[in-house]
């Protein structure tokens, strides 16, 4: 039996302990040109290539941290009926469909944690089934492995996602399911609940909430995270009774690739941030708030310049390195479109991204961080453990057409504290 984890994550870059994640599968390829929109994709991935890009980002993480598949969590839970019931309920209960709940409970352990995840077919075995356009009852989760979304570690805290698609809804349930029961936690996770104040305009997600001090959170305000969304955060954290502070960060609602804030801004190093120079740091109409937090009321809200004038008048002096290079816009553009800026922290200078963003890289590489390339670290060709910064380039041609990087993929529940 794995033994518990101690949840804990005060810090984007402190050493990495224990992260979640979920290796696509079938439910990738569950869609067709038709639905993939309405699946939040602009494009079909095959399966086969990102499996296999997938699996070597796995296997860098593993030298690093635990990992911990989200499927196993599930088939641990589902094997609770208290769990089980709470979360079919959840899922099909929100319009009481009887049949689908049914159909839910009668299957094995095994059928109902892949079903729950890759999807399941309609029956067809009445008119109304017959006639629905779709093939499922419970439609896939394209998007599940992208686990950063749907649940935050900040402290010792679990912030589930009010996520804002329902396609993607049931990725914070089955979340929130694991939290509450799973032996390797069994910590209680706060979410909006229906009677929460202004709780159908509260959404946030984890791809725009960033923790870049024990007593600093950025936040996105954008697509996927509203600003209910972000009040219901600061009414969280404000109960804490401690002195804190919130950078709010406006962002653009299109293209798709701004969909969170991980997506234009990243931490890198105790004093060095990739960002997307266009939306963070000129002259632009999205604006940037500091909210200063402390003996459980909000003391003050402000505009401030950017995120990186907030975070120096905090006493955090960041230097930025620009996603896709200095020298042209067009190329800062196409390298943020494929998640450019989306790296992951495995401790202070040693990072993850997509080695696809060559011009990125190269800043990077300006910037002080070797170039690692993960085919190589894991054929034993070279060593992280021979330098201080790095970046490890992992191959992505096909997930990044996924719409996310390597922050995007990945759940962290503990940093810097022993598992």
């Amino acid at each position: 039996m794995n033994k518990q984890i101690n949840i804990g994550i005060t810090s984007e870059i402190d050493p990495l302990k224990a992260v979640i994640l979920h290796t696509p599968g079938p439910e990738v390829e569950n869609m067709n040109p038709e639905n993939a929109e309405r699946a939040l994709y602009s494009d079909i991935l095959n399966l086969s290539v990102a499996h296999k890009e997938y699996e070597q980002f796995r296997q860098v993480l593993n030298q690093f941290a635990q990992t911990i598949e989200v499927s196993d969590l599930l088939k641990d839970v589902l094997e609770l009926s208290a769990a089980r019931e709470e979360l079919i309920l959840s899922i099909a209960g929100e319009t009481y469909n009887r049949r689908l709940i049914k159909r839910l409970e009668q299957l094995s352990i095994q059928e109902l944690s892949i079903a729950l995840i890759e999807g399941l077919n309609k029956c067809n075995d009445t008119l109304t089934d017959f006639l629905r356009k779709g093939r499922y009852s419970l439609k896939p989760l394209h998007n599940f492995f992208f686990t950063r979304d749907s649940a935050v570690v900040y402290g010792n805290d679990i912030i589930v996602s009010r996520m804002a698609s329902k396609v993607r809804s049931r990725e914070a349930s089955i979340m929130n399911v694991i939290f509450n029961y799973h032996h390797q936690f069994k910590k209680a996770p706060f979410t909006a609940e229906k009677e929460t104040t202004s709780f159908e305009n509260i959404r946030y997600e984890g791809g725009d909430i960033l923790i870049a001090r024990e007593d600093i959170l950025i936040v996105g305000n954008g697509p996927r995270t509203s600003t209910q969304g972000i009040d219901f955060i600061i009414d969280k954290v404000k109960a804490q009774g401690e002195k804190k502070y919130i950078l709010v960060q406006e962002l653009p609602l299109e293209p798709e690739s701004f969909i969170h804030l991980d997506m234009i801004f990243t931490f890198l190093d105790k004093n060095q941030c990739m960002v997307f120079e266009p939306v963070i740091l000129k002259s632009n109409k999205y604006q940037s708030v500091l909210i200063s937090l402390d003996n459980c009321k909000v003391n003050k809200i402000e505009y401030i310049p950017d995120l990186l004038a907030g975070l120096k008048k905090l006493g955090m002096d960041m230097e930025p390195v620009f996603c896709g290079g200095t020298k042209d816009i067009w190329i800062q553009e196409r390298e943020q479109w494929h998640s450019g800026a989306n790296f992951f922290a495995l401790a202070p200078g040693k990072v993850m991204g997509y080695g696809r963003n060559v011009h990125t890289m190269e800043e990077m590489n300006r910037h002080g961080f070797e170039i690692l390339r993960a085919k190589d670290i894991l054929a034993n060709k070279v060593s992280v453990e021979d330098y201080k910064k790095f970046v490890v380039a992992l191959e992505g041609s096909e997930l990044a057409r996924g719409g996310g990087g390597a922050r995007c993929m990945t759940m962290p529940v503990s940093r810097g504290n022993l598992i």
